[in-house]
């Protein structure tokens, strides 16, 4: 025979001489919980993840970060009594998250610090956007209003230090009016990484547990994506590229490998995607009953969600894999 493609698998040497992906903690964003305790507290819905204090929010990032992390995201667990229907802490100088950021980067000067933009961890309805009721007595998240608390939230985040800002809640029109007030706001340096294609997806029942943000009433699918549409997915990559987007990304990952593929063939920005709270449990779950290698199913679904074309990965297990990399255990 003239043609042995096994010639090429032979040996560990040869194989990672023709391997056509790599994999490094440099790729990856590690999405960190935090609250206003005190102490650091277990997430049950997130076997191995924790609601960080501010104290040990930054110690973890600074480990992350020290294992060659890049970046990192912060989400909120709120007080209910810090909610309201119109998310009014979310743009509190003196919240959570703006002293999350600032005590970051104190301590890790080089470390990227993104933050989650949208309503849903302030909102006493526990949606993305503002409720409102129509006439006929059914629920609407009502967008423009949404967008101008949204544009608020961007720009108390920026004053405090974010490098990112990062919209998740999928209303229209949001990438622009965020660009505008952040450059309004003499913020022209702070980028802009937008959750283009979030699906309205299962995948998310851990993290909403993790942050107690389940919506009190009806569900998300009237602004995130329905996951039977592909073309829709370019289309909001197109409008988010001209709105001034700095970084898209595909969330959830791993059941859209396609999206992301045909999201990389439609723009030249960098492009993100999201391993989601239910695509971690599975693999947690299923490791720890015995049924699964943990450390070899990480690694090939974040090959994976690699090969698929993306540039960057929000992961949970970031760390672990960074550990792993400097380890030389991959």
């Amino acid at each position: 025979m003239l043609h042995r493609p096994r010639r090429n698998r032979k040996s560990p040497a040869i194989r990672n001489l023709v391997r056509e992906t790599s994999l490094s903690a440099k790729d990856f964003i590690y999405p960190l919980f935090v609250h206003e305790d005190e102490g650091n507290v277990a997430i049950e819905s997130m076997p191995g993840c924790t609601r960080w204090s501010i104290t040990g929010l930054v110690k973890e990032a600074g480990e992350a970060h020290a294992l060659g992390v890049p970046a990192v995201v912060i989400f909120p667990a709120v007080p209910e009594e810090k909610k309201n229907s119109s998310a009014d802490e979310c743009y509190n100088p003196d919240g959570l998250v703006p002293r999350a950021i600032q005590a970051l980067k104190q301590a890790h000067p080089t470390l990227c610090v993104i933050t989650d933009v949208a309503l849903d961890p302030y909102n006493s309805d526990g949606h993305d956007g503002i409720v409102r009721q129509k006439t006929n007595g059914e629920l609407e998240i009502v967008n423009d209003e949404t967008v101008e608390v949204l544009c608020k939230q961007a720009v108390c985040h920026a004053q405090a230090g974010a490098d990112i800002v990062s919209p998740s809640d999928m209303m229209d029109g949001r990438v622009e009016a965020l660009r505008t007030a952040l450059d309004d706001a003499g913020h022209q340096d702070v980028s802009i990484l937008s959750y283009t294609a979030k699906y309205a997806s299962a995948y998310y029942g851990p993290f909403r547990g993790a942050l107690d943000s389940a919506p009190k009433a009806g569900d998300k699918k009237t602004y995130q994506m329905d996951y039977a549409n592909v073309r829709e997915a370019v289309r909001e990559v197109v409008l988010d590229e001209d709105e001034g987007a700095d970084m898209v990304m595909v969330k959830p990952a791993g059941a859209y490998l396609d999206i992301i593929s045909k999201v990389r063939e439609t723009t030249s920005l960098p492009v993100a995607a999201y391993q989601v709270s239910g695509e971690y449990l599975m693999i947690k779950s299923a490791a720890e009953a015995g049924w699964l290698d943990e450390k070899a199913v990480v690694l090939e679904s974040l090959y994976a969600i690699k090969r698929a074309g993306a540039d960057l990965i929000l992961t949970y297990f970031a760390k672990s894999v960074a550990q792993w990399e400097a380890d030389g255990e991959f």
